[in-house]
């Protein structure tokens, strides 16, 4: 079992990444497909007047800040264009994907945080009417009938809440939670640079392998978005996930060679 965690921003070659899952085959195993949507979302939000908020944690995570009309900013961008285009993409080669959110089916299930706590001009700050959450619970078997029935299933990360509310949740995360539920052997998570850099942004500086029990050590090294793979690394394995691979999503071969070692492996 496979979970290929795909980046949202520009960059990624999501042409290659097909053509190296149809390569690959059927034979290779079952593989789930789940990507993000920051890039689409962006220039979504700048065309229609509703440009994007990004804050940082009192813990030096960013992440988008999500209200209303950019939750359906972003039900547009990475619930449609994105994950409809990756789908046509696998289409095109033979795969027959199905795509899905993470809020269909209740794949992905978990709670909303109405407010959230940010850092701004070195004060800490409360923000209200936030719909992004955290995953609770995966519906694995709605994603093992898919699998069982021949499908590549293309996750886009939503989620439901309680209240049946659609939530924006971290791409890294939602693979992590779903690598775990299916009892994944591998997760790759696949974004813009080849793994994680000792001295972003020199790519010369690529740490190739972290110690499964040592992954806090190597915080310090994430930049941006990279502490949210890294985390969502750290949930994977400790929940049971044979390894996760930080790979780059835009060279050709991008499975294959992360599949390889090429990358930061954590395991």
């Amino acid at each position: 079992m496979l979970v290929i965690k795909v980046g949202g921003s520009a960059g990624n070659n999501y042409d290659a990444l097909c053509d190296d899952l149809a390569a690959r085959g059927s034979a290779a195993g079952p593989v789930v497909l789940v990507h993000g949507g920051s890039d689409e979302t962006n220039k979504l939000g700048e065309a229609l007047g509703h440009p994007p908020r990004f804050v940082t944690s009192p813990s030096g995570y960013t992440s988008r800040y999500t209200d209303r009309r950019t939750l359906e900013l972003f039900m547009m961008a990475a619930g449609g264009v994105v994950n409809k285009s990756l789908v046509e993409r696998l289409q095109a080669r033979g795969i027959n994907a199905v795509g899905v959110s993470g809020l269909d089916g209740r794949i992905l299930a978990g709670k909303r945080k109405a407010t959230i706590r940010i850092v701004e001009d070195g004060r800490q700050k409360m923000l209200r009417d936030d719909w992004t959450g955290t995953i609770e619970h995966v519906n694995s078997g709605l994603l093992r009938t898919l699998l069982d029935a021949g499908y590549l299933p293309v996750v886009a990360p939503l989620a439901c809440s309680e209240r049946g509310e659609a939530l924006n949740v971290d791409g890294d995360r939602a693979a992590a939670a779903i690598a775990a539920a299916l009892g994944a052997d591998t997760l790759l998570l696949l974004s813009n640079v080849p793994g994680l850099l000792r001295a972003f942004p020199d790519e010369s500086s690529l740490i190739t392998r972290i110690p499964r029990n040592d992954v806090e050590s190597y915080l310090s090294f994430a930049e941006g978005r990279m502490k949210k793979k890294v985390l969502g690394a750290q949930e994977a394995l400790a929940q049971g996930v044979g390894q996760v691979v930080l790979g780059d999503a835009r060279v050709a071969e991008c499975v294959t060679r992360a599949l390889a070692g090429h990358g930061t492996v954590i395991g």
